[in-house]
């Protein structure tokens, strides 16, 4: 117990000197604190506001993930106008000119002279000239073309799938503008807390300066709240970049060549919750179920494969000069029969591929449907949870406010020091923090349901 007694004795008084204000000519210099003018990087910054409806308008109009689906669905057509002219008559025409070494003669060989008969000489006749001009027209007309009517048909369906997967596309857009819009609007809440955080520091800060410079308060407790206020600045300096890069991403979108600003708020309508009404709205299962139509009768079409086609054709034609067999001007008309009869598998191979294409339309338009009412139990269990965190959290910093205030008055009134001031400050901010973030969560929450029912955008 002896040997510990020095130590004890040194431990009090190294105690009592700390307890003991220093006067601030004799404290070691603080390091400069900005103000809060000079963490604000965008004073005086503008940017376009835009409401949530126009922001989903201009992405849908300009994005370019917009523009590629409204060319592939001018695509589509473009292949339904190919598959179409199989079926159509179509009219060719020919012009054929030819240059032989020599003109094609045919020669008779004469006769001698007979008692009854004088003779014949021998004699040349031109069957081919040795320049020759020709031309013709041919008219084709399918009269009987089961392939070909079927592959139209196909083609008009796989234009209503494009536009349906189109429309798919235009949905996932929307709902990314809608996710980015708030987003912005909960990072300018942020961006405010920690303001107001800021301004709370800098005030409790001046206070226990002015404290110390009057020889009132100690060294301690204007380093604690000057650390806490440099701590808070240097977060409400992040809170800018994150805003920032929201008002870009949302720029992006929006197909803007700058930032984009929101709006204070925005208010999101009620959602049905009715299943069949989400399956009948949904842009993608809608995409899915056109898949699996077209799917479906790609497959009953099948049989055309296996019936003949009929052609009809008319050609006239003009010859020059005539030849033995072609006369100068005439025509010829034909009906042409064909119909496969070996083909090597290929038709048995294309009927196996159809099957499999069927099978994997059908799963994915079942999944979307199961996912679909995922989303909706989802989405509804999301919405009450939230609104029920969104009123613990406001509730829990009104508490933390009214316990900064009291920490205030206890510490001015010198019952308590700033250790309890700060973390009244601290708590306070989460407290707020919180709150934006079941904002935010309850605004997602809206957002998700009427996504999950077909009602967004």
């Amino acid at each position: 117990m002896r040997s510990r007694a020095p130590w004890l004795w040194v431990c009090a008084v190294g105690l009592c000197a700390a307890a003991v204000p220093a006067s601030a000519a004799d404290a070691p210099v603080m390091p400069p604190i900005p103000k809060l003018d000079e963490v604000a990087p965008e004073s005086g910054a503008v940017y376009e506001k835009i409401s949530l409806t126009d922001a989903v308008r201009r992405a849908l109009a300009r994005n370019p993930t917009a523009v590629v689906a409204m060319h592939e669905i001018k695509r589509a057509e473009a292949l339904l106008v190919q598959a179409r002219a199989a079926s159509m008559p179509s009219l060719n025409g020919n012009v054929t000119l030819l240059r032989l070494d020599s003109d094609r003669l045919l020669t008779s060989p004469g006769s001698p002279a007979t008692a009854t008969t004088p003779a014949i000489p021998s004699s040349s006749r031109n069957i081919a000239a040795k320049n020759q001009q020709s031309g013709s027209l041919l008219l084709n007309l399918p009269l009987v073309a089961p392939r070909a009517w079927m592959q139209w048909s196909e083609s008009s369906a796989n234009l209503a799938t494009s536009q349906a997967s189109s429309e798919d596309i235009r949905r996932t857009l929307a709902t990314s503008v809608a996710r980015a819009y708030l987003l912005i609007i909960s990072q300018k809440r942020q961006v405010d807390i920690n303001a107001r955080s800021v301004a709370t520091d800098r005030s409790h800060y001046d206070y226990t300066h002015t404290r110390f410079a009057g020889g009132v308060g100690n060294r301690v407790d204007e380093v604690r709240a000057a650390q806490q206020l440099a701590a808070d600045q240097a977060q409400f300096s992040a809170s800018f970049t994150a805003l920032a890069r929201a008002r870009e991403a949302l720029g992006v979108l929006l197909a803007e060549d700058k930032p984009v600003d929101t709006l204070d708020d925005v208010r999101l309508p009620d959602a049905s919750t009715k299943f069949e009404d989400a399956a009948g709205r949904r842009q993608d299962v809608l995409a899915a179920k056109a898949r699996a139509l077209v799917a479906e009768k790609v497959r009953k079409d099948s049989w055309s494969d296996y019936m003949p086609a009929l052609n009809g054709q008319f050609q006239p034609f003009f010859q020059h000069p005539a030849s033995l067999v072609m006369p100068e001007t005439g025509w010829q008309a034909m009906l042409v029969l064909s119909f496969p009869l070996i083909e090597g598998g290929l038709r048995r191979g294309q009927m196996r591929e159809r099957d499999a294409l069927l099978a994997e339309a059908r799963a994915q338009y079942d999944g979307l449907l199961r996912q679909t009412r995922s989303d909706l139990r989802v989405a509804v269990e999301e919405i009450r949870r939230a609104d029920e965190a969104m009123r613990s959290a406001q509730a829990a910093a009104e508490l933390a406010h009214q316990a900064l205030d009291l920490a205030n008055l206890a510490y001015h009134a010198g019952a308590t020091t700033n250790i309890e001031v700060i973390d009244a400050e601290r708590r306070a901010r989460d407290a707020d923090s919180a709150v934006v973030i079941a904002e935010d969560n309850v605004r997602q929450a809206r957002l998700d349901l009427l996504v999950a029912a077909g009602q967004f955008p």
